[in-house]
């Protein structure tokens, strides 16, 4: 709805409001009636014009900007000019109509003043409170998409920096069966192209189905095979129910090629990799434990770990947890992804 039928709305429903009370409290003191009816419309119709040219005031000097220490003495001072003018309007029409004459009783007119001063002074607090609330809660979607297009620039650049350094690796795997088994080679180059067509199809997504993601993960586990032979052993428990959840892309595949990278290619007899999902508290839980330990990788636990930390933090925030940790000569990464965090981010 516009501003200005807002405002105007509620204007005429304050000061209806404001003749109504001062109507039936007149009726309750057994004042006289006499001229009540056009008094209390006067009253209307220039409380609409004194307020009205009040917000133009405001809005010319741009008062809604100003903080509180600048803002308060503007108003009472705003609140006593316009409640002396809007007396002095009220007698002028009460004298002239014949309603009421002159008083220069000048007692007598203190204290229906400060009864106007003080209306307009709440008039101008609820005014001012409305506006800081508009303003307020403007900044915060202000802020809000802010957020949003940070965190889609963030995960955009994370993207862009998992893509090659997935291609680099897999590069490097085809490297080294080209001389020893050109047939395999061409067998992996077949799968490679595969998985580079299934990523550029994924496009801006920011989930896909838990199921497409595992797809991914077996043609990777295929093509690192072919480099591994015997020293990789791949297994999987996968939880039916778990497969219609949504997951970044490549995450798994990211947690898989951690594991190979940082687990299996350090142990000169190589290791298992174990994949486990499961429907955990109306929530995704995935699991990837592989043969080694944490000590093995002096430098950290690689690029593509902090990169799913990020992810996670970002599109789910406190709905998803990850750890990574050591356990009986296996390292395990786990991933949780709460239900809250899957609807939020449906696509």
């Amino acid at each position: 709805m516009n501003r200005n039928v807002i405002y105007w709305s509620l204007q005429i429903f304050g000061w209806l409001t404001y003749v109504v009370i001062s109507y039936f409290l007149n009726q309750l003191n057994n004042k006289n009636n006499k001229g009540l009816f056009f008094t209390l419309g006067f009253v209307f119709v220039i409380g609409l014009a004194y307020s009205g040219l009040y917000r133009v005031w405001i809005k010319r000097n741009n008062w809604s900007s100003l903080n509180l220490v600048q803002l308060i003495p503007r108003s009472i001072a705003s609140s006593i000019i316009i409640g002396i003018l809007f007396h002095l309007s009220l007698i002028t029409f009460l004298h002239y109509s014949g309603i009421n004459r002159y008083s220069t009783d000048i007692q007598g007119n203190i204290l229906p003043v400060i009864s106007w001063i003080t209306i307009f002074l709440i008039w101008s607090l609820i005014y001012f409170a409305f506006h800081f609330f508009e303003n307020y809660r403007n900044e915060e979607i202000k802020n809000l998409r802010l957020l949003v297009v940070q965190n889609e620039a963030e995960i955009n650049k994370i993207k862009s920096q998992l893509n090659p350094h997935f291609l680099f690796n897999s590069m490097n795997s085809i490297k080294a069966l080209v001389t020893e088994n050109p047939d395999k080679a061409k067998r992996s180059i077949t799968k490679l192209s595969n998985i580079l067509r299934n990523t550029l199809q994924l496009g801006e997504k920011k989930e896909i189905l838990l199921e497409e993601e595992l797809k991914l993960v077996k043609d990777y586990v295929d093509l690192e095979q072919n480099r591994y032979e015997e020293r990789l052993k791949f297994s999987s428990r996968i939880d039916s129910e778990s497969l219609h959840f949504k997951v970044p892309p490549m995450i798994v595949q990211t947690l898989v090629e951690n594991a190979i990278k940082h687990g299996i290619a350090n142990l000169p007899h190589g290791g298992s990799i174990e994949l486990y999902t499961k429907n955990k508290d109306s929530g995704l839980y995935i699991e990837v434990k592989n043969t080694g330990n944490l000590s093995m990788n002096s430098g950290g636990t690689g690029l593509g770990i902090e990169h799913t930390k990020q992810r996670l933090n970002l599109l789910y925030g406190s709905d998803s947890e990850f750890q990574i940790y050591e356990k009986n000569n296996e390292v395990i990464a786990s991933l949780t992804i709460r239900k809250d965090g899957n609807k939020n981010n449906d696509n």
